[in-house]
């Protein structure tokens, strides 16, 4: 009797499926190859976002949770995921300039950051209000 058990992880998005009885050896290699190479894209992607994280604790300095909220707060206003948003910020360090739309929710979340620890304070703007 073959028995399969699904397990499913939401952060880090993976399937690992697990077999036990009279599966052949070719399945099983072949959901170990799959499973590694789900767990090497989840990996890559964790270093990208760990790198940005970084930059975001030198550069405003904050703590390593502030800095991913704000990661996680352009990401949200962008639309788009935490991996994308960490990989431009990573490229603009770079010298590829951020997208338009990161630029403004990184300057609109930065302004936040800086409100809440100034008590409300807006910060000196270099740019005329809108």
């Amino acid at each position: 009797m073959q028995r399969t058990t699904l397990l499913q992880e939401d952060w880090w998005k993976l399937r690992a499926e697990a077999t036990w009885g009279n599966a052949s050896e070719g399945e099983d290699l072949v959901a170990l190859r799959a499973e590694n190479d789900q767990l090497r894209r989840a990996l890559a992607g964790r270093a990208v976002i760990d790198q940005a994280r970084g930059m975001m604790m030198v550069l405003t300095p904050c703590s390593r949770g502030t800095a991913r909220d704000l990661l996680v707060d352009i990401s949200r206003q962008c639309h788009t995921t935490l991996r994308e948003v960490a990989a431009a910020m990573v490229a603009g360090w770079e010298g590829k300039p951020l997208p338009r739309p990161m630029q403004h929710a990184l300057r609109h979340a930065l302004r936040r950051l800086y409100a809440e620890d100034r008590g409300g304070d807006s910060p000196p703007s270099d740019e005329p209000s809108r």
